[in-house]
């Protein structure tokens, strides 16, 4: 019985500990591609809370998002916000790096970028921004 109670606890907090950061997405009910890109980041072993807001400027306002890099959604992680369609990995550089920074920004809605992307279509390039409350930025990652 022992042996069986302490196989438990160990299963049960491998898999606490086997969960990725968590990340709070805000975004609009009807947007499908900002749906494909938390679909992105939960595969990429992210867990999600998701709030649907369809006032999405207050709430940029609100969380300090500068006007030059917004998109479609905003996520926060840690203490980092996410603007738009930032690949995972770049997340998951920045939280492994611990840049001062606000955060990381897509801005607009790159077309081959994570929930934008169709398949067979070419790549287009963009680039991924670090960028500070103030409003600067800087290029973080190119793809």
């Amino acid at each position: 019985m022992i042996l069986r109670t302490l196989l438990v606890f160990a299963l049960a907090s491998v898999s606490l500990f086997a969960a990725g950061p968590k990340i709070t997405v805000f975004k609009t009910v009807t947007c499908g591609c900002c749906a494909k890109w938390v679909d992105h980041v939960k595969a990429a072993g992210f867990t999600t809370v998701v709030h649907e807001d369809e006032d999405m400027d207050t709430v940029k306002d609100s969380l300090g998002v500068p006007k030059d890099v917004r998109s479609c959604h905003t996520a926060q992680v840690g203490q980092y916000l996410i603007e738009g369609h930032v690949p995972a990995e770049d997340i998951k550089s920045l939280l492994a790096k611990k840049r001062q920074a606000a955060g990381l920004a897509a801005p607009g809605m790159p077309a081959s970028s994570p929930g934008m992307a169709d398949p067979g279509q070419p790549h287009e390039a963009y680039e991924v921004l670090l960028f500070q409350r103030d409003g600067s930025s800087k290029v973080y990652a190119k793809h």
